[in-house]
């Protein structure tokens, strides 16, 4: 049976095939976070207008056919008017709940002044031992990010 069904599917021209290969294959949402610290070791957080968990680590989505470091220093952009630059990938991660990657970068403020959008309404340095309400997914990702080991993987992460 399963024999005769590839020999059918192999009939459909190739747009066909890519369609349904599109319709069918799972979904992965791909998110982009700063991470930046101050000489203090703070780090920084954005002030959302439209969550009810206002702050949040800066972050955005991947746009089609974008690069993923392109992608964090454009929604910064966007989002606050200030130029930032990649350092390095800290941690990529899939929550297995919802098909979502998120690429985690650290990052340094290259220039420009905090400008206020329809998204982000401030931003300011917190003691990564003393975090204001949040959601506890990005709590627990800057706990792991700067405990120094990604537990999953022993792998050691130093930060400046």
């Amino acid at each position: 049976m399963m024999s005769f069904l590839l020999r059918v599917w192999r009939t459909f021209p190739s747009w066909f095939h890519l369609l349904v290969s599109r319709m069918l294959r799972p979904r992965f949402r791909v998110a982009v976070a700063a991470m930046i610290f101050d000489n203090q070791g703070r780090i920084l957080l954005f002030k959302h207008t439209y969550r009810k968990f206002e702050w949040g680590i800066p972050a955005g989505g991947l746009e089609h056919h974008e690069q993923p470091e392109s992608a964090i220093v454009r929604e910064f952009f966007e989002e606050v008017g200030m130029q930032i630059k990649v350092q390095k990938l800290l941690l990529a991660e899939c929550a297995k709940e919802d098909h979502h990657v998120s690429l985690i970068y650290l990052c340094k403020i290259l220039s420009g002044t905090f400008q206020e959008s329809l998204e982000i309404s401030e931003m300011k340095y917190f003691d990564v031992n003393s975090l204001p309400q949040m959601l506890f997914a990005e709590k627990e990702l800057i706990r792991k990010i700067t405990s120094g080991v990604i537990p999953e993987s022993n792998q050691f992460i130093n930060l400046p």
